[in-house]
Order: C-alpha cells, then structure tokens, then sequence
C-alpha cells in the first residue's frame, strides 16, 4: 500500500504566507495609514492568525522592515560608470518609494525607529546596511560617503511622502539627480 503521506508539513508553504503577509502589509498600509495598520488588521487581511505573524516577525516594525526589503529586492546597481550608476540608483529608491503603501511604509517605520532603538537597530542592519555595502561596492566610496548619499536620496524622498502624502514627481527626481550628483562627482568641476 502506498503513503499518501506528503513530505511537506501540513500548512501553506513559508514563502507563501510571506508574500500573502507582506502584500497584506502593503495595501493595509496603503488603506488605512502606518498607524492604523496593526499586526491584528494587516494578519486578517492576509487571511492568517496573528499569531502565525508574530512567530515570522516579533514586531510591527520588523515586519515592515522584512516587506520593504522584499519590494525593494536587490539594488540594481548597473550603468555604464559612476554618474550613471548613481542616477540609476536614485530612480530606482524614488520608484519604488513611489509603490502603493511602500513609501507610506517606509515613512512610518522610520519614524518610529526614531524613538525605538531596538527598530532602529534592525532598521539599519537589516535594511540599510546591504544597500549600503552594495553601494560601497560598486562606487568605491567610504562609509560615510555613501551614508550621506542615501541620507540625501531617501531623506528627500520620504520628507516628500510625509509633507505631500505623495510620492515625488518625475522632473522632481530629475532635479533630485542633478542635485546629488555633482557632490559625489570624481571631480567636483563635473556631473
């Protein structure tokens, strides 16, 4: 007699409730706003127990963290040289910033980071760190150099969401670009 037993445990697959759980996240957030949008509001929309939430994420802040990093993905660091590459960076942040919820998202983990230092914590490590080393990477600038260019680019692009609740328009970033790039120039004289 053959087992009809499955070698996967019962239940949806892990990837499978993230993604329900992180879209959830995204359009609860989109809905209702960061503060509204509680761990018990953001489960059922994702058709799962809170408790199931809380065992893949101890926080609210930590499950905002965890989504964005899946709708950002890995940066695309490309171009053909440094400028290049740069602006292509700062579009890809405004756009997906820019995503239903992403940027209401990010806004609100930040904030709360502010006067959470456990959040801000995993904010910087989990977060801002991989872009961060990506970014060292590629450019071949130090820390401090690149921190300050994604203080400039997300800072600008999240004082927008919060002062406009809307994402920056397009000849916005333009000029966000024309801006940051000359700073970070290998000659200061060129863009």
């Amino acid at each position: 007699m053959a087992s009809t037993t499955s070698a996967r445990p019962p239940g949806r697959p892990r990837a499978g409730v993230n993604t329900e759980v992180f879209a959830a996240t995204l359009s609860t957030v989109h809905e209702l706003g960061y503060a509204r949008a509680t761990v018990e509001r953001i489960a059922a929309a994702a058709g799962v127990a809170k408790s199931t939430v809380y065992r893949r994420w101890p926080s609210k802040g930590a499950l905002i963290v965890d989504c964005l990093l899946d709708s950002f993905g890995p940066a695309p660091l490309t171009g053909a040289g440094r400028a290049e590459l740069m602006s292509s960076t700062i579009r890809w942040v405004a756009a997906r910033i820019a995503e239903p919820g992403v940027g209401d998202a990010f806004a609100g983990v930040f904030s709360d980071a502010v006067s959470d230092p456990a959040l801000r914590e995993i904010l910087s490590a989990r977060l801002q760190d991989p872009y961060r080393l990506a970014l060292q990477d590629a450019l071949g600038e130090p820390e401090h150099r690149v921190l300050f260019f994604i203080d400039v680019v997300v800072g600008v692009l999240l004082h927008r969401m919060g002062m406009t609740g809307e994402p920056m328009v397009d000849a916005d970033v333009d000029a966000l670009v024309e801006m940051v790039l000359p700073h970070f120039a290998d000659d200061p004289g060129q863009a």
